[in-house]
């Protein structure tokens, strides 16, 4: 673990970041996207989440030189952290004009990947890169109360307090920007955007004692109950606007729509609000989306994709599917569309969604039987003065429901003797593990021409050679993997921990 972890401190990491992936010789590295070499990637699997692991390692080992380690990654989440108090999805040490040569360049060109086409210059709350950031430094501080980390501790609390609308929802991005710049400014519920600042904000009030935090998770609460449309169509959006509340479109392959997954989201949220709360306007209506839901799983002879019963985006009042297309081969010559024809359909967006109905049915049933009065007693909102935050956050997934309970390991098992010496074993000379890296991209190639390149560019990952979205290639180059450190990390330290 030790020659592992220095390997990356000391070859890998850039002023305490790090990327997604690297060529063995570093001319070459990923994030989502190809990143420059002072580039460090903030969104998951990225910089907090290796800052996660090294304490973790500190927690099962109490050895100092992982509580440094962590205490790296902290000083380049500082750095990179914006001045409103959250973070991008990257950030780049060269500074300004490099961030804007790379998302004109890389950025703009990736054509699937619309959320780099532009620089906003703000900070994300899309794909739980600053909630992630923000758990990492609070628990980091929660370790020792290091005074340097309070500061931007409580930048990223006012972050979470500052972006949120009075009527309790956030936007994508903050701060915000003008107002024919929708996307970015509605009312997100994709990639559980409010369940993830609802998350942050719980462990902030039972770590701290903010008493800042309970008013904003009350009125986040509330905009679960405005947004949920009415009978027969009791669902939910990807984004809604943030004036009118109705549901509307994101990206250009995210239409105007009900989203199922999306729906099962937040009705799973909303029996978490009566659990804490006792209070039934939160199961009032979840007959109602569960039974929209139910109108819209398609026979077993209709399905696409095995196990996928669900359309991903239901069209208001029709009911039916709007299933994504794309035409051309690139950012600059292609687009996208929808209609109904299940033929064709894009494949890095999945159109069918897998969800368990039955699961969120019978929990319901459940609390519906449950006093309610009993359920608020064990609520995240009574402060306790036993609670503590799990020891390792990357051996298991930390849910909102989780804060009303006092979790330590154990939800992953330990892996078997045969396991640890494979990983051993495997551990190389220079100290990382050979990972086949299957995640590739085109080099940035220049602007591309208005006309499409030949070629049915319609289900790939990737279309022609100007397109720099990352694809799945079948003759992977073998080199180093953050997800790989961070999942063979998590499982030696599960044997390394001393249950302390």
């Amino acid at each position: 673990m030790k020659r592992a972890t220095r390997f990356m401190r000391e070859r890998v990491a850039y002023r305490g970041g790090y990327v997604w992936s690297y060529l063995p010789d570093f001319s070459r590295r990923w994030g989502e996207m190809e990143a420059y070499e002072t580039m460090i990637w903030i969104q998951p699997p990225g910089t907090a989440t290796v800052g996660h692991l090294y304490l973790d390692c500190f927690h099962a080992t109490r050895d100092e030189f992982y509580y440094q380690a962590a205490m790296e990654v902290a000083e380049g989440l500082i750095a990179a952290q914006h001045p409103a108090g959250g973070w991008n999805y990257l950030h780049d040490f060269a500074g300004e004009e490099s961030a804007r040569r790379w998302y004109d360049t890389i950025g703009k060109n990736g054509w699937r990947l619309e959320e780099f086409h532009h620089y906003y210059g703000n900070a994300t709350f899309d794909d739980a890169g600053t909630s992630e950031a923000s758990q990492f430094l609070l628990r980091l501080y929660l370790e020792r109360r290091a005074r340097h980390l309070r500061a931007p501790l409580e930048q990223a609390i006012l972050f979470v307090l500052d972006s949120q609308y009075e009527n309790g929802g956030w936007p994508q991005r903050f701060p915000r920007h003008s107002e024919e710049e929708r996307y970015i400014r509605q009312i997100t519920f994709n990639d559980d955007v409010a369940g993830e600042n609802i998350k942050f904000l719980l462990m902030v009030h039972q770590t701290l004692g903010d008493e800042r935090a309970l008013p904003a998770i009350r009125k986040a609460m509330e905009i679960f109950l405005a947004t949920q449309q009415p009978a027969p169509q009791a669902g939910w959006g990807l984004q809604h606007d943030a004036d009118t509340l109705a549901p509307v479109g994101a990206r250009s392959y995210e239409p105007e729509a009900l989203a199922t997954h999306t729906t099962a989201n937040n009705v799973a949220q909303l029996m978490n609000f009566y659990e804490w709360t006792g209070d039934r306007r939160f199961l009032a209506r979840v007959p109602e989306a569960l039974a929209w839901l139910d109108s819209v799983r398609l026979p077993d002879d209709q399905v696409r994709v095995a196990g996928r019963h669900y359309p991903t985006f239901i069209e208001l009042r029709t009911n039916r599917a709007r299933i994504n297309h794309r035409r051309g081969s690139n950012a600059r010559s292609g687009e996208y569309y929808w209609n109904y024809d299940p033929e064709q359909p894009i494949t890095h967006y999945s159109q069918w969604r897998p969800i368990d109905v039955a699961a969120l049915r019978a929990r319901y049933e459940r609390l519906r039987g449950a006093d309610p009065t009993q359920l608020a007693m064990s609520s995240p909102f009574h402060r306790r003065a036993d609670f503590r935050l799990p020891r390792f956050f990357t051996t298991q997934n930390i849910e909102v429901s989780d804060m009303t309970s006092n979790r330590g390991a154990g939800e992953v098992e330990r892996p078997t003797p045969e396991r640890a010496r494979e990983l051993i074993a495997t551990l190389n000379a220079e100290g990382y593990w050979p990972t086949p890296l299957t995640a590739t991209s085109n080099p940035y190639a220049g602007e591309p021409p208005a006309e499409p390149s030949p070629g049915d560019y319609a289900q790939t990952l990737v279309g022609d050679r100007f397109d720099t979205s990352p694809y799945i290639t079948e003759t992977p180059v073998t080199g180093i993997s953050t997800g790989a450190f961070i999942q063979n990390m998590s499982s030696l330290l599960l044997i390394a921990d001393s249950g302390e």
